[in-house]
């Protein structure tokens, strides 16, 4: 039953995800190519249409510790379809504009918030424990699959009635994305708490600050997102004016992400019988840092390969830390505090997301874009240091956290 239910879950990942790379992927591409934005503009997109990350994150944790995660992650891909299906609707006619992308990119972001915080907690109330790194993984692999394929698909589909097409087929697939939903069974939900929400939110970060594993893992996350979507927040702008990307290789360079998330996931199984699970942690940290170097490597050798190298191990490294981390997270926080600490660690380190797309707004205002990139370089030093001399890094095993 676990494995059916898994099988689900993860589709249902496969689709929502697929639907949000491609999102994620155009907006940006016609912004620049049709709109003719500036590398201001798009990180101000960019810092818009991820404020929900650092304004919701906690809410919706709270909520989806008290009712249905089923039901509620239905209803929200449901309205992220809705949502999208009114940009395909702007496009057609005409009307898109700077400001209405940054809108309607900030109401697809929410339901990307409350589908993140609610898809953990639901897996945990599926699967025993010994379970879920298998599970993880398998999610994983989904959310892998369509990295690669929704920002190529996005790149390619940009060029066709200036980006209309694609928002039809992300539309579709979160409509299948909530139809296998559907199909999962009744979950248990928690029983109310009488505590307000105050004390929710007291519960879960205190849990969080005092534990030594989850406390490092997260800052190290805070700087790695802050980093990373200072660097989205000008790519599109980067690549196109001063590497003379076109919107497809723009799509591709965001889909190698996923070739790596994808390649990370596979070899996942393998790659943990041979090294510790401290190590496991430290992987993603220096894969992103490498990543960096690439990229800065491109202001003195404008080289479109390099974007891509740097890419690729953007995701590698970075899914190894994600399976490793949420499965740890899982172990340590107890199950009616699931949702909870995923939505102050969500906050935390998501909410570094329109931070990190600010910092770009700001430093393309009073330096440039190359400033933008040595930043992302400082930033991705900072993360590796900071976990390396954690206490999650010196774990062996996955067990020895329950010691």
């Amino acid at each position: 039953m676990d494995k059916l239910l898994i099988h689900k879950i993860s589709y249902s990942n496969l689709c929502a995800q697929f639907s949000e790379q491609i999102i994620i992927a155009v907006l940006p591409i016609i912004a620049v190519l049709s709109i003719h934005a500036s590398a201001s503009e798009t990180a101000l997109i960019q810092m818009i249409n991820t404020l929900p990350f650092l304004l919701l994150s906690i809410p919706m944790g709270i909520l989806a510790d008290r009712v249905s995660r089923k039901k509620m992650m239905i209803v929200v891909e449901i309205a992220r379809a809705v949502a999208i299906f009114i940009l395909f609707y702007l496009t057609f006619s005409g009307n898109l504009s700077i400001n209405k992308i940054a809108l309607f990119g900030f109401f697809i972001a929410i339901g990307t918030v409350i589908y993140s915080v609610a898809s953990p907690a639901l897996v945990a109330s599926f699967v025993i424990k010994e379970q879920l790194i298998n599970a993880n993984r398998s999610i994983e692999i989904a959310k892998s699959v369509a990295f690669i394929a929704g920002p190529a698909l996005g790149g390619i589909l940009a060029g066709y009635f200036s980006g209309g097409l694609a928002f039809i087929f992300a539309f579709l697939l979160s409509i299948i994305s909530a139809f296998f939903l559907i199909c999962l069974p009744k979950e248990s939900v928690q029983k109310k708490s009488d505590r307000n929400i105050i004390q929710e939110l007291g519960d879960g970060f205190i849990f969080l600050v005092r534990n030594q594993y989850l406390r490092p893992i997260t800052i190290t996350a805070f700087v790695f997102n802050l980093s990373f979507n200072l660097l989205l927040s000008i790519f599109a702008y980067y690549t196109i004016n001063n590497l003379s990307f076109t919107s497809f290789e723009v799509g591709m360079s965001l889909s190698l992400i996923g070739l790596g998330m994808l390649l990370g996931s596979v070899l996942y199984k393998f790659i943990s019988t041979k090294i510790n699970f401290g190590f496991q942690l430290i992987l993603g940290p220096i894969s992103a840092f490498v990543a960096s170097i690439l990229m800065l490597s491109t202001i003195i050798y404008p080289i479109k390969e390099l974007v891509f190298i740097s890419f690729f191990f953007f995701g590698f490294g970075p899914i190894i830390w994600t399976i490793s981390t949420v499965s740890l997270r899982q172990l340590v926080t107890p199950n009616n505090m699931i949702a909870k600490i995923s939505s102050v660690i969500m906050t935390v380190t998501f909410g570094a997301r329109p931070l990190g797309a600010a910092l770009g707004v700001y430093i393309n205002v009073n330096f440039d874009v190359y400033s933008c990139i040595f930043v992302v370089f400082i930033g991705f030093f900072i993360q590796l240091a900071i976990i390396l001399f954690s206490k999650a890094a010196k774990l062996k095993n996955l067990s020895d956290v329950e010691k």
